[in-house]
């Protein structure tokens, strides 16, 4: 068959998987989104194949390839049966070259459709970093830590409102405490992976696109420095939650959490915390008082996000009562639409 350009690839046949013929390693780095990892090679004969190419010839490495290959083609054909039952599958390397044409002739071999990505996964990495050029109707959603913002996002999307959530993607809330109850973060590399597929999957005529207002890096990972700088400049719409209602919500999280994870967290901040603040807080974890340790540690992030607020444009407030977000969708949808600032051209 014919290779495909990306946008036909990534829009082919829904029931047709993503074979990934990367080595592991490559795939565990970053991947197509919802790629399956279909290796012709494991990681180790990768790099003897790699080694023979550059120390002894192409031809040799090409013999070495066939002597891993060969005797697992039987394997392969099983496996790409159970994964692809209706024997259609979408298929890709590096850049397109001898591993998916490989995988390609066996698998058409056995009576296969492959549809072949041209140029392969480096194709969809140019693509994935050119999206976060392209201007985008943003209105960012923030927030002292405890106002829910995350909750009031996703109260969004119910309403059918675009969004773009960072912290879900990241697997992380963005504070010290952030990685506690999440599952393992992603490399930078698939973060901006996913973080590409999302907004591909945007409704193009979306009149805006909500996101939480977050730092350049959330955990391990680092927000795209094109679409940061859209961040920082599109209208900002603030939450303001009562200290004492933040705090309930944040003692009632956190209780909910193992009191180790939650003395590492301190640990990680008490340069910022100053030692007094930080022996306090390790006592009121180890008392269970957990009103105490967040009303401790929100001094030091409350400081930080207000320093955060200055000199940026376009801020709009809306005061509120209450965590539930629901109510503060309502509330910041009805803000919206009385304020001209928040109509961000795309």
């Amino acid at each position: 068959m014919p290779r495909l350009p990306l946008p036909d690839f990534l829009s082919g046949p829904a029931d047709a998987p993503i074979f990934d013929a990367r080595a592991p390693l490559e795939y565990a780095q970053g991947h197509i989104p919802g790629a399956v990892s279909f290796p012709i090679f494991s990681d180790e004969e990768r790099a003897q194949i790699g080694t023979t190419y550059k120390r002894v010839s192409q031809d040799k490495a090409i013999l070495l390839g066939l002597d891993f290959f060969g005797p697992r083609m039987s394997q392969v054909v099983k496996a790409a049966q159970k994964l692809a039952p209706n024997k259609e599958v979408r298929l890709h390397c590096w850049r397109g070259g001898m591993r998916s044409g490989a995988m390609q002739w066996l698998l058409e071999l056995a009576g296969f459709r492959v549809h072949l990505l041209d140029k392969g996964y480096k194709d969809y990495r140019r693509w994935a970093l050119a999206s976060f050029e392209q201007p985008r109707p943003l209105l960012v959603l923030g927030g002292l830590t405890g106002s829910g913002k995350t909750d009031v996002l996703h109260a969004l999307a119910r309403r059918e409102e675009p969004i773009l959530d960072l912290e879900g993607l990241a697997h992380h809330k963005g504070s010290s405490f952030g990685a506690i109850g999440q599952a393992p973060q992603p490399t930078t590399e698939q973060f901006e992976n996913e973080l590409a597929w999302r907004l591909y999957r945007t409704p193009p005529d979306a009149a805006r696109l909500w996101v939480e207002d977050e730092s350049r890096t959330i955990g391990t990972v680092a927000v795209p420095g094109p679409l940061y700088a859209q961040m920082r400049e599109a209208p900002l719409v603030v939450l303001e939650v009562p200290r004492a209602v933040r705090v309930q919500k944040l003692a009632d999280e956190y209780g909910r959490h193992d009191p180790a994870a939650l003395a590492a967290a301190i640990l990680r901040l008490r340069k910022r915390l100053g030692g007094l603040v930080t022996k306090e807080a390790m006592g009121a974890i180890g008392e269970g008082d957990m009103e105490k340790m967040v009303t401790l540690v929100l001094d030091y992030y409350d400081r930080t996000y207000s320093h955060g607020l200055e000199g940026r444009p376009n801020v709009r407030r809306v005061p509120t009562d209450t965590c539930d977000p629901e109510t503060n969708a309502d509330r910041v949808l009805a803000a919206v639409r009385q304020w001209p600032g928040a109509q961000p051209a795309a």
